[in-house]
C-alpha cells in the first residue's frame, strides 16, 4: 500500500522566501501597481509548482478550469488502482486484513487531517458529504441543550439545504435560512447549529469559520463546516477555530476521482458522547463480534457506517500524497495568484462585456474559483468549453472558472480569457446549438 511517507516527485514544501515573493505579487496585481500585468510566461517561469502539473493526466490543448467541480486525475492513481486490483487478485476476501482495506478510512482520514488544521485522530474517510453533513449536524443537535434551531444560508450549497430541510423535518427542529451577512446576528438563544459552507460554491466567498464558530459558542450554539470548495486551495484550521464538525468531498481539489468518498471532522472534545445516526456495523466497537445491540467505537470511528469503498477510497489517498507533500500554504498562495491573475486579465480584456464579477476582489477572503454574472451565461460557456477552455455554469447566470493550484498555469488562464473574449467579439455564443441546457451544466 501506498506509505504515508511518501514523496512524489517535484514534491515539497515552499520555502519561505518562496511564498513570500507569490504573496508579494498577489499583493501587487490587486492594487494594480506596476502598471501593466506581468506576462503569463514570466509567472509560469517563477511558479514554484510549476513542475506539479507533469503528475497529472489533462488533453493535450485542452483549457481545464472545472477542478472545483471534478478534478483532473494524478498519473499515479492508475498504479494504485492496479494495485489495489493486484491484492484483490491475490488475496480476495482476505486483503481487508492481509492488506489493510479495513483501516483505509483512518489511514485516508490522517492524511486529509494534516490538509484541514485537525488532528490525525479527528477525521475519518467514509461515505458522501451529504450523509456526513446528516450525520454531524444530527450529532450536533443533542449537545446544544434543547435548542431546537438550525442556522444556515440561503446562498448555501442546494443540496446542503435540502440534507438541512429533510433533517429539520425529522428532528423536529427549525431550519432558519438567513442571507450571509446576517449570519452573526442571527444566531440567538434558539440556534443549536451553524451548518454552513467554508467557501460559497457560487461566488468563493469565504466565511469566517474563527468568528462565527466563536460567535457561535458564544451563544451556546455549535458549528457544522462544509469544506467542499475549500480543501485543497484554502487554508484552513478547524482546530485553531475550535470548530466543532465539519464534512466534505474528495473530487475537487483533492482530485480524488469522480465520486470519490468524502470526510468526517469531530473534534476530540465530542467523540466521546456524541451518537451517529446510522449505527452501522463499522462504527460498532467490535464489528466482527457481530453483537445483537451496537456499541460505539471510543472515537472518530464511531462516525464510520458501511463497508468503505476500496477502490474510489485507494484512488483519493494516492492523489492526497501529493497535496501534503507540497503543503496548504503553497496551494493557497498559487491559488490566490491564479484568480488575482483571471480577474486582472478579465479587467482589462473583457471590459464593457456584461461580466459582472460576483467572486470577492480580495484573494485573502475568496476561494479556489473565479465567478461572473452574466445574463448569457450558459451559451457563452458552452461555446467557450467547444473552444478547449472546460469551466461550468451555475443557474440563473453565474459562470465559473476555477483554478487548480497544482496544474494550471498562467499561460491558461491568459489563453482561457482570450478565447473568452473571442467568443464576445465574434458573437459565436449565438450560434442556436448553445442555447439548448444540457442535463449537466
Amino acid at each position: 500500500m501506498t506509505s504515508d511517507r511518501e514523496e512524489p516527485r517535484g514534491g515539497g514544501k515552499l520555502a519561505d522566501d518562496q511564498e513570500g515573493a507569490i504573496v508579494k505579487t498577489v499583493e501587487g496585481m490587486r492594487s494594480g501597481a506596476g502598471g501593466a500585468l506581468p506576462s503569463a510566461d514570466t509567472l509560469d517561469r517563477d511558479d514554484p509548482l510549476r513542475a506539479q502539473r507533469d503528475q497529472f493526466s489533462i488533453p493535450q490543448g485542452l483549457l481545464y478550469f472545472a477542478g472545483h467541480s471534478l478534478g483532473a486525475p494524478r498519473l499515479s492513481v492508475s498504479d494504485r488502482l492496479a494495485e489495489v486490483e493486484r491484492e484483490w487478485r491475490r488475496h480476495l476476501v482476505r486483503a481487508w486484513g492481509d492488506c489493510g482495506w479495513i483501516d483505509l478510512p483512518r489511514q485516508v482520514g490522517a492524511k486529509l487531517a494534516s490538509l484541514i488544521g485537525a488532528a490525525p485522530d479527528e477525521v475519518v474517510c467514509a461515505d458522501s458529504t451529504s450523509v456526513n453533513l446528516y450525520k454531524t449536524v444530527f450529532a450536533a443537535l443533542p449537545l446544544a441543550k434543547g435548542r431546537r434551531v438550525i442556522l444556515t444560508e440561503r446562498d448555501n450549497f442546494p443540496t446542503d439545504l435540502y440534507i438541512l430541510e429533510g433533517l429539520a423535518r425529522q428532528a423536529r427542529t427549525e431550519l432558519r435560512v438567513v442571507e450571509s451577512d446576517q449570519i452573526q446576528t442571527a444566531i440567538d438563544g434558539d440556534v443549536a447549529v451553524v451548518a454552513l459552507s467554508h467557501v460559497n460554491y457560487k461566488s468563493a466567498a469565504i466565511h469566517d469559520m474563527a468568528g462565527i464558530t466563536a460567535a457561535a459558542h458564544k451563544a451556546g450554539a455549535l458549528t457544522v463546516w462544509d469544506l467542499s470548495h475549500a480543501a485543497g486551495c484554502v487554508e484552513v484550521k478547524l482546530d485553531e477555530a475550535e470548530a466543532d464538525f465539519a464534512v466534505g468531498c474528495g473530487y475537487k481539489y483533492l482530485n480524488g476521482g469522480p465520486g470519490a468518498p468524502g470526510y468526517l471532522f469531530a473534534a476530540q472534545r465530542h467523540q466521546a458522547v456524541v451518537t451517529s445516526p446510522l449505527q452501522g456495523w463499522l462504527g460498532h466497537a467490535a464489528p466482527f463480534a457481530f453483537e445483537e445491540d451496537f456499541r460505539p467505537q471510543e472515537g472518530i470511528e464511531r462516525f464510520l457506517c458501511g463497508s468503505p469503498p476500496i477502490i474510489s477510497m485507494a484512488a483519493l489517498d494516492a492523489s492526497l500524497d501529493l497535496h501534503r507533500s507540497v503543503g496548504v500554504a503553497a496551494l493557497q498562495a498559487k491559488t490566490r495568484k491564479l484568480t488575482d491573475y483571471f480577474i486582472a486579465q478579465m479587467d482589462e480584456a473583457a471590459a464593457g462585456m456584461g461580466f459582472e464579477l460576483v467572486s470577492p476582489r480580495d484573494s485573502r477572503i475568496r476561494g479556489g474559483h473565479v465567478a461572473y454574472r452574466h445574463p448569457e451565461g450558459y451559451p457563452i460557456m458552452a461555446a467557450l468549453i467547444e473552444r478547449g477552455v472546460v469551466g461550468d455554469f451555475r443557474a440563473p447566470d453565474n459562470i465559473r472558472f476555477g483554478c487548480s493550484p497544482l496544474y494550471l498555469r498562467f499561460r491558461d488562464v491568459a489563453d482561457a480569457v482570450a478565447r473568452l473574449v473571442d467568443v464576445m467579439e465574434t458573437g459565436a455564443w449565438k450560434d442556436p446549438k448553445y442555447q439548448t441546457r444540457a442535463k449537466v451544466t
